[in-house]
């Protein structure tokens, strides 16, 4: 038995219209946050100084 043979017709109208608002709202497009190439390598964290050791103490080089 189907899950829909269960219901009653006002029923079944109800949920086609909650599972129609929901696809409506999936198909919005969503708005992307636009980066600088420079804000990009801030996260990545290229940007950050580098150190290296150099006879027992640590360097910025």
């Amino acid at each position: 038995m189907k899950f829909a043979d269960h219901l009653t017709k006002a029923h079944i109208q109800q949920f086609n219209q909650l599972r129609r608002f929901a696809e409506d709202k999936e198909e919005k497009p969503k708005s992307q946050e636009k980066l600088s190439r420079r804000d990009l390598e801030d996260l990545m964290g290229t940007r950050r100084d580098t150190y290296k050791r150099v006879n027992g103490a640590v360097r910025r080089k």
